[in-house]
């Protein structure tokens, strides 16, 4: 999921600064190694961290099924996926959507008709910016992409310990 420029804007110039670089020179560089920071502390702490529109594809179910990424903000639509056919917009009434309290996204089909898949449309992410994350996850992500940048020639081994350190208390892992 990429993330929008201001965003991108926001970290390079604090990994920018963390590094001491005062030019533009690296700036494509260290753009890509911003983007690959994000991206590791995604995953790592099972989150979206900027706000985003995305689209998720599920089956057709009747059973309550969670969306990948959290914390949901909001859920926009849901389009019926046929096997043979154009998509086409669920009736209102044909499927059932929730937030949970912990920013959980959960979607059900109750009358499918002719689609075997659903497309929901949803926002997702811990901040609208990249100065709205808390700092943890911020310093986490700038120490990272500048530990990428120090050792871009491969040598130099695992990241920092305190990049996990940082990120672990935002952590959220699901079990099954």
């Amino acid at each position: 999921m990429p993330i929008g420029d201001a965003a991108l804007e926001g970290a390079r110039g604090e990994v920018k600064a963390w590094l001491r670089l005062e030019t533009m020179q690296e700036d494509a560089l260290v753009d890509r190694l911003v983007r690959s920071a994000i991206g590791f502390g995604e995953g790592f702490i099972g989150q979206a961290l900027i706000v985003r529109e995305e689209v998720q594809r599920l089956p057709a179910s009747r059973e309550w099924q969670r969306l990948k990424w959290t914390p949901v903000r909001a859920i926009s639509g849901v389009a019926g996926v046929p096997a043979e056919g154009v998509v086409f917009a669920m009736p209102a009434g044909s499927y059932a959507v929730d937030i949970d309290g912990n920013g959980d996204g959960w979607v059900r089909v109750i009358e499918p008709g002719a689609a075997g898949r659903i497309d929901v449309t949803c926002s997702t992410g811990v901040a609208v910016d990249w100065t709205g994350l808390p700092e943890a996850i911020r310093q986490g992500a700038v120490r990272l992409a500048a530990h990428m940048f120090a050792h871009r020639d491969g040598e130099g081994g695992a990241p920092p310990a305190a990049v996990s350190a940082l990120w672990r208390p935002w952590r959220r892992m699901r079990i099954g």
